[in-house]
């Protein structure tokens, strides 16, 4: 018995390769040696927007008249360049990315990753050529849309790629943040610029770039264009882009922050040199209590007190003011308006002695805190010498009828200024008549005693003392004997 001999295969045929074509996701062109294309899948026709084979050109050359293509950075390929003409030419190109886009349209449609593979029977020259296309445009859409916003996007960044750790994309943030050229980043190293020079915990951030890892937010001196550094707080996180593995780094300037901490130091610095040396008496109070805090060497020569005595207390603990209720007024003031100026008020000394001063105050801030400043004015002795003059006119004008009204307010408010409450007391027109009835009351006389020293009907006096209580505002007596010792009448 004899064994009966293989039956021989057959060479698979153009029929059997379309046949395994068709089913392919990946589109699939083939081209004979002289040019010429002899099939493609459905795949192949869609990726290319057509429904037929000779759609897409008789030969490469025809195919070349047809449909344009371009680099990813949108230039465009020379013929010689086009996949099908590198089939014909021999060239291998494992994974080339190009742009697709028919003759008679402007934007490109499709964005095809090309591979070559050749095919022959028994190893000597090409049966058949074949391109090997995979549409990754919605993946390219989606990279250009974040590379769109990434330059757009105002904070400062820029990618990293992991495998050779060179720059790939940096926007205009970081360009405005750092002062270099595009070009003097992109495709850099590292090594070229490294702005990790000066980065809290450098090791751990440098194995985190090594291995592609989250980088936490850290403060680091950003190295600039002009030699100087700036500080700025920066992260990277892992991304993917172009199927390839990157870190992106954002950053955020600390530079504005840091000069206005240095200038707030600063302007502090000055504030408690001018402070102390200033020769108007000084106090820092904080608090809704206005608690002391700090008092200048002219508060200490004014009152007496030392900074120990002072500081941490109120001023109702060393009863400082002679008028409490003054002060809590003018406390409350602060609150509504933010301070005051040039109020007449008495201190008192740590001896007990009454001391004139006019006080402004003003909120303040210092180290961040809300702060009330008092400046103390010592007027005693200008207030001596307006007593002195007053007692002297006083001497000299026994009668003081003759003597205007205003002056006459003029001289009450030197004998005691505090009385006015922020504005001038109204100045009130009197007779000779009524001022003299009004000067007999301060002497404590009454009605009958008044008509019998001016000779006048009792009634004519009661008369006048209801206009002068009118026109003063008050309805007693010893409300108008008050009145009257204000404006320095009826001594």
């Amino acid at each position: 018995m004899t064994d009966t001999p293989p039956k021989p295969l057959h060479a698979p045929t153009l029929h059997h390769l379309e046949q395994l074509m068709t089913g392919l996701l990946e589109g699939v062109i083939l081209m004979d040696p002289t040019g010429t294309i002899l099939s493609a899948n459905p795949a192949a026709l869609q990726m290319h927007g057509v429904r037929r084979v000779e759609d897409l050109g008789q030969t490469a050359d025809d195919y070349a008249t047809r449909f344009q293509l371009r680099y990813r950075d949108h230039r465009k390929l020379p013929r010689r360049e086009y996949p099908l003409m590198r089939l014909l030419a021999g060239e291998s190109f494992p994974d080339l990315i190009v742009e697709v886009t028919p003759v008679d349209a402007d934007e490109p449609r499709w964005v095809h990753q090309v591979r070559d593979i050749v095919m022959d029977e028994d190893g000597g020259e090409p049966d058949c050529l074949g391109l090997v296309i995979n549409d990754v445009s919605e993946r390219f859409d989606a990279e250009a849309r974040f590379e769109a916003m990434f330059h757009a996007n105002p904070a400062p960044a820029l990618i990293i790629r992991i495998a050779d750790q060179r720059y790939v994309l940096v926007n205009q943030g970081f360009l405005d943040l750092s002062g270099y050229e595009r070009d003097w980043i992109v495709g850099k190293t590292l090594f070229d610029f490294d702005f990790l020079a000066d980065v809290d915990r450098k090791p751990f951030v440098r194995d985190c770039v090594a291995s592609g890892r989250t980088i936490p937010q850290l403060e680091a001196e950003l190295p600039l264009a002009d030699g100087t550094t700036t500080l700025v707080i920066l992260a990277g996180q892992p991304i993917e882009l172009a199927n390839q593995d990157c870190l992106l780094f954002t950053f955020a300037d600390l530079e504005p922050r840091r000069r206005a901490e240095h200038a707030l130091k600063a302007s502090e610095r000055h504030f408690a040199s001018v402070f102390e040396m200033a020769p108007v008496a000084m106090v820092v109070t904080e608090g809704r209590d206005n608690r002391i805090v700090q008092v200048n060497a002219a508060f200490k020569a004014l009152t007496g007190y030392a900074d120990r005595a002072v500081i941490g207390r109120i001023a109702d603990d060393l009863q400082l003011w002679n008028d409490a209720g003054q002060r809590e007024d003018l406390e409350t003031e602060i609150g509504e308006h933010g301070g005051f100026r040039g109020r007449d008020v008495q201190l008192l000394h740590k001896a007990g002695e009454a001391l004139d001063c006019l006080v402004s105050a003003e909120r303040i801030s210092v180290d961040g805190t809300p702060c009330v400043l008092w400046l103390y004015q010592d007027i005693s002795a200008r207030r001596r010498g307006e007593l002195e003059l007053v007692e002297a006119i006083d001497a000299v004008m026994k009668d003081a009828n003759w003597l205007s009204r205003s002056i006459m307010d003029k001289l009450a408010t030197l004998r005691n200024p505090r009385t006015a409450t922020g504005s001038a007391a109204a100045t009130v027109e009197l007779s000779k008549r009524e001022r003299e009835v009004l000067e007999l009351i301060c002497q404590d006389l009454d009605d009958a005693a008044i008509s019998e020293r001016l000779a006048l009907s009792r009634n004519t006096v009661r008369n006048h003392v209801a206009r002068l209580y009118a026109k003063i505002g008050v309805n007693r007596r010893s409300a108008a004997i008050v009145w009257a010792h204000e404006r320095g009448v009826g001594r």
